[in-house]
């Protein structure tokens, strides 16, 4: 999937994350900012390039802050930022691709 645009899923609240999604340089860049990085920061990176592996997604700038969300959480705002960005509004397949 091509990243055609810039886009944004969540929020900042506490346990969710705000993910932003550009055009990339020809690879993927990733540009992680967490509270709980420390922590679980290798498991964060894992989950979002695991997602865009899963989207088919190899050429991005990604952007996430996170407020502490779970794994399924981040999944779902990595998902939508791509849908967004890509202009898919039909027939999303929400569960299909992301396990």
């Amino acid at each position: 999937m091509n990243i055609e645009k810039p886009a944004i899923a969540g929020t900042l609240e506490s346990s969710d994350c705000m993910v932003t999604v550009e055009p990339g340089r020809g690879s993927i860049d990733l540009d992680l900012d967490s509270v709980v990085i420390r922590q679980f920061g290798s498991q964060i990176r894992k989950v979002i390039f695991e997602t865009l592996e899963r989207l088919d997604v190899t050429d991005v700038n990604i952007k996430v802050v996170d407020k502490g969300a779970l794994d399924c959480t981040i999944k779902a705002r990595v998902e939508a930022a791509v849908y967004r960005s890509s202009d898919v509004k039909k027939d999303l397949p929400w569960g299909g691709i992301i396990r």
